[in-house]
């Protein structure tokens, strides 16, 4: 991805956060020499528990296509005796058919919410020991309200619902088409993109860089090469 489309989607997430009334922490405005200004001590758990912007098109270039645009809110980090918080809490948005690819995840339990906008539509799948697709039957909650789905069959949230995804079940999910785009909640364990995925397609979680203009804002991606 450029830097100057990474910009262009910060600025329009701002925007729509904003109509929705949904204020991100402070930290979320700063530049990077705001960031620069601080002591590595002073911002060390927005360093090492990635809190911040990450926008992704999964490696392949076609991020309205498929994509993803996060904010991680608040993290802990898996075996620290530092950052000990057993919870995770993201903001995302998901274009229409913009489609986030089937993943699942091997110790994060998770709330996926739908915040507002247009419907949210999942696929879900069982995964075998081999990291399959099983063509079996999901069992999920919603809201505390238990079902069972047929394996791949797409359905939808409204605004207000959620669902709850167990450790192993495959899910896929995007903006319902002509129901504009999705405010998305994540509440979860602990997140950690690096260990904790396990894509159907093996793609890489983070997206190639092109620096073509300064970064608006930094991304949880860019804290090791600015920051030093």
């Amino acid at each position: 991805m450029k830097r100057s489309e990474i910009n262009q989607y910060i600025r329009e997430a701002e925007s729509f956060f904003a109509r929705n009334h949904f204020v991100l922490p402070p930290f979320a405005s700063w530049s990077l020499k705001d960031f620069q200004s601080r002591s590595r001590e002073e911002i060390a758990e927005i360093l090492d528990c990635e809190l911040g912007w990450d926008v992704t098109d999964y490696g392949e270039g076609r991020y309205l296509e498929k994509g993803l645009f996060l904010f991680t809110i608040r993290n802990g980090k898996l075996g620290s005796q530092l950052y000990t918080k057993p919870y995770a809490e993201k903001i995302m948005i998901s274009k229409e058919n913009q489609v986030t690819p089937l993943h699942y995840h091997r110790s994060k339990t998770e709330d996926i919410i739908n915040r507002g906008g247009g419907r949210l539509v999942f696929e879900l799948y069982n995964s075998d020991s081999n990291d399959g697709l099983l063509q079996t039957p999901v069992t999920v909650w919603s809201d505390g309200v238990k079902m069972t789905l047929p394996a791949g069959k797409p359905f939808s949230l409204p605004s207000g619902a959620s669902l709850t995804l167990p450790v192993g079940v495959y899910h896929s999910f995007y903006g319902e088409k002509g129901s504009g785009q999705v405010m998305i909640g994540e509440v979860s364990a602990v997140n950690d993109d690096h260990t904790d995925n396990v894509f159907y397609e093996k793609l890489p979680r983070y997206p190639e860089i092109q620096e073509d203009e300064e970064p608006y804002r930094l991304l949880v991606t860019d804290y090791a090469k600015f920051l030093r």
